[in-house]
């Protein structure tokens, strides 16, 4: 007698349930064989990541998010929840949250190995990962509805290394570990959002994408004809539990958009006072006939470095402006930088 097959897909264009489940489940044939070359790849990527962020070098970061594999887990969870299947759902949470774990302490033990604390304020880097934003959610949502898509269909699957570059899944976990090691507890605190904010885009899209493609309904349809691979077990997931998931995935999407949403009004907020600050300082120096040194930041607020003159100049004039521009003058310090002229010939 034949074993029953999975159910064709719709075009030739279009993977099957089996390709797509060989390709993110840590499933058998070869489970042991698929485990391994996660932990190895996410160790290897993890260390360059790890490279990259202390040595401030962009290349070296790319290099580790085209080799890191966190891709899988992700894709597996969102896949399991679409199908049902509990089994590799946890198989694969529990790979995510492990692998997570993994490179956080890789970038916690190269921290150790250095000796200048890395920093948002000393490294670039870990800057750019410390204060996600609404447009990193955006443009995570994006990333993982082309992984998404490039599951289901085989003539966009030559997009992935450039997915692997655009969601960047292990650098934002090695900085949690190296900020942390250094102190630089915001920083730490910020990439771990980033990822998390990653994740939950990864799955809400994947979810929404697997609705459009009926991914459920062929596994339904699998598990009908009696496809080997999924029919037993495979629906331990009830259509509850199912509904459950997607819900705790919008729900993660939202939790994790208020804080981005909060960051993204600081830095718009930071930016236009930052802006008014530095239109009132170069009006007011050039009255007083001075020079703008620079312009500052320092908590709480902004020093107005300035030079020439004879003495210190009046600062009324530029309490007034700050006021005008909607600017607390209690901010702002002027910093006066007293000039002398040396005739060498006299």
């Amino acid at each position: 007698m034949a074993e029953p097959v999975y159910p064709p897909p719709p075009s030739e264009s279009i993977n099957t349930i089996e390709q797509m489940r060989d390709a993110v489940f840590f499933d058998e044939p070869g489970r042991v064989r698929r485990i391994q070359r996660f932990w190895i790849l996410l160790v290897l990527s993890s260390a360059i990541a790890a490279s990259g962020v202390i040595g401030d070098s962009t290349a070296t970061v790319i290099g580790a998010m085209i080799v890191a594999p966190m891709m899988l887990p992700i894709q597996g969870t969102m896949l399991a929840t679409v199908l049902g299947e509990r089994a590799n759902f946890v198989r694969s949470l529990v790979t995510m949250i492990a692998g997570a774990l993994a490179a956080i302490a890789i970038g916690y033990l190269c921290g150790l190995l250095v000796v200048v604390p890395q920093t948002a304020a000393t490294n670039a880097q870990i800057a750019e990962r410390a204060t996600p934003d609404l447009m990193s959610l955006f443009g995570a949502l994006a990333t993982g509805a082309v992984a998404s898509i490039a599951l289901v269909r085989k003539d966009i699957s030559d997009t992935l290394p450039g997915v692997a570059i655009a969601i960047s899944l292990v650098p934002p976990l090695v900085v949690v570990g190296v900020a942390a090691e250094s102190g630089d507890y915001a920083a730490s605190i910020g990439s771990l959002l980033l990822f998390v904010a990653n994740v939950a885009a990864i799955l809400g899209t994947g979810v929404v994408v697997m609705a459009l493609y009926h991914v459920q309904r062929w596994g339904a349809m699998a598990v009908a004809a009696g496809a080997p691979r999924i029919a037993t077990g495979s629906m331990a997931l009830t259509p509850l539990s199912r509904r459950r998931s997607h819900i705790a995935i919008a729900v993660m999407l939202v939790l994790v958009a208020i804080p981005l949403t909060l960051s993204t009004y600081r830095t718009v907020t930071t930016t236009t006072q930052a802006s008014n600050v530095d239109a009132a300082a170069n009006s007011w120096a050039d009255d007083e006939d001075l020079e703008v040194i620079e312009i500052a930041t320092e908590s709480p607020g902004y020093v107005v470095r300035v030079t020439g003159g004879d003495a210190m100049p009046d600062v009324a004039p530029l309490q007034k402006s700050l006021d005008a521009a909607g600017v607390d003058p209690s901010t702002v310090a002027v910093e006066w930088v007293p000039t002398t002229r040396v005739d060498l010939g006299g």
